[in-house]
């Protein structure tokens, strides 16, 4: 169905579990908290496709990386489980000129069609309980044509820094490269990023992959 007041653009599953970063979106109706600009892995990815890809953003909160992605001429849906997260992105989409089909859905409850030549996320996998992303890697695996990349950041447990009262079910070592046994890896590195969006300086450990499929 559609959220009111969005039209067709909107379309939502029942109503999804409450999250820390959507009452931020609602405290910040004139501020993107997470900026406008694409993030380094969405450039990354945009050189992986073809022309005019399939594209499915993962956690796009409040949109950046998915308008981006609908700038450069792929077919984007944006999945999140905050309406007000993207409400704020379908304003975004607006006002960059670009058409994105928003679905408010929690991981991993997935309400898409494939098949995709992009599966995307940048920093959501990681709040899917550790007992369901085995499941969940495996329907995102089945919705990419052969041939079609997958881009992913993810939490680790490297470093834990709890913000805001979220639950993160931080990856495990080798536990996101081993849901891509059998796929072509064509980056797969540990890292440390920075982040002050509780009001205190800290990092969080991260790995990021982009695997093809064979």
């Amino acid at each position: 169905m559609s959220a009111e007041g969005e039209g067709e653009r909107l379309a939502t599953v029942d109503r999804p579990p409450w999250s820390p970063w959507g009452l931020e979106y609602v405290n910040t109706p004139d501020r993107f908290i997470w900026g406008t600009r694409p993030s380094a892995l969405a450039r990354e990815a945009a050189e992986l496709t073809g022309h005019r890809a399939r594209v499915v953003d993962l956690g796009c909160g409040e949109g950046r990386d998915t308008v981006f992605l609908a700038e450069q001429g792929h077919d984007v849906i944006g999945v999140d489980l905050s309406i007000e997260g993207l409400q704020k992105a379908q304003h975004l989409a607006e006002r960059r000129g670009v058409h994105v089909p928003w679905v408010c859905a929690a991981l991993p409850d997935l309400p898409v069609r494939g098949p995709f030549d992009l599966v995307y996320s940048c920093g959501s996998i990681h709040y899917v309980d550790r007992n369901e992303r085995g499941a969940l890697f495996e329907r995102l695996r089945g919705l990419t044509r052969p041939g079609g990349h997958h881009a992913h950041v993810v939490f680790t447990e490297r470093r834990i820094y709890r913000e805001k009262n979220e639950v993160v079910h931080y990856f495990t070592p080798d536990e996101l490269r081993e849901a891509y046994r059998g796929w072509i890896i064509l980056r797969h590195e540990e890292g440390l990023i920075p982040c002050a969006q509780d009001g205190v300086r800290h990092v969080h450990s991260v790995e990021t992959i982009l695997a093809q499929r064979p």
